[in-house]
């Protein structure tokens, strides 16, 4: 047994790091996780795509559960129902493309008309040619296509994604019933983690039944205004109006701009103020102003914070990053700043509504 000399100094303690260099040490390894996922983009999209639609539907199975069911059967009703919302999401954006391409068909004389009428206008109030082209050649029909075929290709790519990553959602649904038991498994140590994956999933449903409540609402109206007024195949645009509320705060531009296209080609300027006019109305009233609101207080998080998650996912993974921002900035508050006492403050300025003792009030979370 080797013993130790009395005499001998003992070793210092090893200094702790300054805040100042914490913070750099976590910004280092922040970017080198970000650089990972964005070069890993088409791996990391579909997998979070596949992880929320399974957490969306997972609590199918409660009252299977409930009622005795086997557990192979309550997780197959998870993935049915899952599937489900694939296929009819499939089928409305297959109708919304064929309808719109053949729309694109049959005005493409009236949109090269009025690109020519728009460049006109350009002149006469005293723009170069160089403006004038490229202001003209965003109304072009093929820039048109190009731009409605990238938000469709898009939507198609996520719903691709999901079929591809099958064995995945099945794998991660049957995962679930086992993941319910972790707290019995592990005992109340476990408590605290198990409780903030819990908020995190509370948080991810919540967000998406806001938002497909309000995309609802919002496409039937703007549906029934534009079929009022006359604008052809208003149930495109309802769909369009229905799929873009899902990017926060921008998706009503993105919505408004084939309909305000469209009733220009058909009716002039006077149809396409019209349409600005009454997307104008609903969708700013419901989408920006009421419904980030709804937003921010089902997840905890700021208008601030919900609106820069839209840019910054984007930014990282590609369009997919736009539908799935909220649920990523969830996760990384759940992974990075709740389980640390000392991130309260961050928390808080996060929208997260904790008390000064680290609790979250009555109704948040």
């Amino acid at each position: 047994m080797k013993h130790r000399d009395p005499l001998a100094t003992p070793s210092p303690a090893a200094a702790p790091l300054s805040p100042m260099l914490r913070v750099l040490l976590g910004l280092a390894a922040a970017v080198v996780a970000l650089a990972g996922m964005f070069f890993a983009r088409e791996l990391v999209g579909p997998l979070v795509l596949a992880a929320v639609i399974v957490i969306i539907c997972h609590p199918v199975r409660h009252p299977l559960d409930r009622l005795g069911w086997p557990r192979w059967a309550a997780t197959t009703a998870v993935i049915v129902v899952a599937y489900l919302i694939l296929v009819v999401l499939g089928l409305l954006l297959f109708f919304a493309g064929t309808q719109f391409a053949r729309l694109v068909a049959d005005y493409a004389d009236e949109l090269q008309a009025s690109v020519q009428a728009f460049i006109g206008w350009l002149g006469s109030v005293g723009l170069d040619q160089q403006a004038s082209d490229a202001a003209a050649s965003a109304f072009e029909p093929s820039t048109i296509v190009s731009f409605v075929a990238s938000l469709g290709g898009t939507a198609i790519g996520i719903v691709t994604a999901l079929f591809f990553v099958l064995a995945y959602v099945i794998f991660m649904a049957a995962d679930g019933a086992r993941y319910a038991r972790a707290e019995a498994s592990f005992g109340a140590g476990a408590h605290s983690a198990i409780r903030r994956f819990q908020r995190f999933n509370s948080g991810v449903r919540r967000y998406y039944v806001v938002n497909a409540s309000f995309g609802a609402v919002v496409a039937i109206i703007d549906g029934l205004a534009l079929w009022a007024i006359g604008i052809p195949a208003p149930a495109v645009w309802a769909i369009l109006a229905f799929v873009t509320n899902f990017i926060p705060n921008i998706g009503f531009v993105v919505g408004l701009i084939p309909p305000a296209l469209l009733a220009l080609v058909v009716g002039g300027w006077p149809l396409m103020l019209a349409v600005i006019a009454i997307y104008s109305v609903v969708n700013v009233l419901l989408q920006v102003l009421i419904q980030p609101k709804f937003v921010s207080d089902a997840v905890n998080l700021s208008l601030t914070l919900s609106f820069f998650s839209v840019i910054f996912w984007t930014f990282i993974i590609g369009p997919l990053g736009a539908i799935l921002s909220i649920p990523l900035t969830l996760a990384v508050r759940a992974l990075v700043l709740d389980p640390d006492p000392g991130a309260r403050w961050l928390r808080w300025l996060s929208g997260d509504a904790v008390t000064a003792a680290g609790d979250r009030r009555d109704g948040a979370g």
